[in-house]
């Protein structure tokens, strides 16, 4: 059985590296990950901080199903409402800034609102099958 002492130095080593991701290099611009070698390049350092990104990401599912093995028969549900709390960033980020405040779209342009629409309807399905795969019991209606 896994120890919460490795999924928690995993998970803190994802979860710094966002912290230092986001306050650092995406709020402070202080630094980039790749601003040594291609100092005024912003599309090449925005690639290198989201490559960054994507590393942190894997360590924090990494962290997450090592979690999961602590609690043996948990790792399902807790894999399911992971999707359920997806879809729900989905449904909620695409209706408010989507939608209602138009601070961004999916992809501005020829068929925006197709787009915008597709990650809401993405967003659905990832709740749907995260209840799914987290066996969440449908309640039903007796007649009678």
């Amino acid at each position: 059985m896994a120890s919460t002492r490795s999924a928690g130095l995993v998970l803190g080593l994802g979860i710094g590296g966002f912290v230092d991701g986001i306050l650092l290099h995406q709020l402070l611009g202080w630094h980039h990950m790749l601003s040594g070698w291609f100092p005024r390049d912003e599309r090449i350092n925005m690639i290198g901080d989201g490559l960054f990104h994507a590393g942190c990401l894997v360590l924090v599912l990494a962290g997450v199903v090592l979690l999961a093995r602590t609690h043996p028969g948990r790792g399902r549900e807790l894999a399911g409402w992971m999707i359920v709390g997806w879809g729900a960033f989905n449904l909620a980020e695409g209706l408010v800034d989507h939608e209602i405040l138009g601070v961004h779209h999916v992809r501005h342009g020829a068929h925006q609102l197709a787009y915008d629409l597709s990650f809401l309807a993405f967003g659905a399905v990832l709740v749907a099958l995260g209840l799914l795969v987290a066996q969440v019991p449908i309640r039903r209606t007796s007649s009678g």
